[in-house]
This record gives structure tokens, C-alpha cells and sequence, in this order.
């Protein structure tokens, strides 16, 4: 069987804990969204239930995938950072009813099931902290173009000169 194939339902009954690192060249999905595949998330996961006995994963991914800045078209490096607090139901009309009980932005109902893949899990995690349209905080280009107009501030301009023959 699948190492990352749990009974989720058991999982969180016998609160058991997984930790673990997978490189984005094993997310599909990532790797779609990733320059070259470099890099990896590191995840752990662990069960439990919440303060209404409905069962719980609580879910922290981090690391590093490669993207392309859309503002310069060069890649960087992105941190994946991310926690996540998961309830469990058995169906659909369940998770809807859930969710409306706890009414909680913070808490991502789903339906959990007795052959749940966690990969999938963590990719998901991993790619909803991806932006939509990722960039550099500063451009490396930027940055040389903001240290040129210093220089540029320096020169006189052609009009004050011409202001100052007026005179």
C-alpha cells in the first residue's frame, strides 16, 4: 500500500502525526507551475478532532519552488509557507452542514475518506499559496534602475540653465 494512502477517519481517532519532504518534481501539479522543478516542500500532518468531536488534520507546508517573475520574466525563488486546519466529513450534505455550524474562515471543511491521499493534501496546499500572477519583490533590473536616476539627479537641467541666461 501506499505510503501516503491513510485511513483519515483513523487517523484522527488514534491522533497520529506524519513528517516528510518531497521535491516538486514528485507534485505534478507543482511541477506544472515550477521553472525547472527544483526545490521541495517539506510537510507534517497531524490528527486529531476539534471542540465539537468532528475529526481534524491540521496541515503545515513549507519550502521552496522556482516560478517566473511576470514583471521581468526571470525566475526566482518562491517560499511556500503555509498552515492549514482541515475538518472531516463523510459527504458532501455532511461537510455542508459542518461548515455551516462552525462558520469559521479559518477551517477548510472536507470529505475525508478511508483511502485519502495526502499528497494530494499537501500539493494542494502548496499550490493554493502560489499567486496568481507571481513577481519579485524587487526586480533585479529595478534595481539598477532605481541606483541610475541618482547619477541622472545630479545633472543640471538644460531649462535652468537657460532660465539663468535669462536673468
Amino acid at each position: 500500500m501506499n505510503a501516503f494512502v491513510i485511513d483519515a477517519f483513523e487517523f484522527c481517532r488514534v491522533k497520529d502525526h506524519r513528517e516528510g519532504e518531497l521535491k516538486v518534481a514528485e507534485l505534478p501539479r507543482l511541477a506544472e507551475e515550477s521553472v525547472d522543478q527544483a526545490g521541495s516542500v517539506r510537510w507534517v500532518l497531524g490528527g486529531g478532532s476539534n471542540k465539537y468531536g468532528h475529526p481534524q488534520l491540521s496541515l503545515i507546508v513549507s519550502g521552496s519552488v522556482r516560478l517566473m517573475c511576470q514583471r521581468c520574466l526571470t525566475p526566482f525563488d518562491y517560499a511556500v509557507d503555509s498552515e492549514s486546519v482541515l475538518i472531516l466529513a463523510p459527504d458532501e450534505g455532511s461537510a455542508d452542514e459542518i461548515d455551516a455550524l462552525l462558520a469559521d474562515e479559518d477551517v477548510e471543511v472536507i470529505v475525508g475518506s478511508r483511502a485519502f491521499d495526502i499528497r494530494q493534501l499537501i500539493e494542494d496546499d502548496a499550490l493554493l499559496t502560489i499567486p496568481l500572477s507571481p513577481k519579485h519583490d524587487a526586480c533585479p533590473d529595478q534595481l539598477v534602475q532605481d541606483q541610475e536616476p541618482a547619477k541622472d539627479a545630479e545633472k543640471v537641467s538644460p531649462f535652468a540653465v537657460l532660465k539663468n541666461l535669462k536673468q
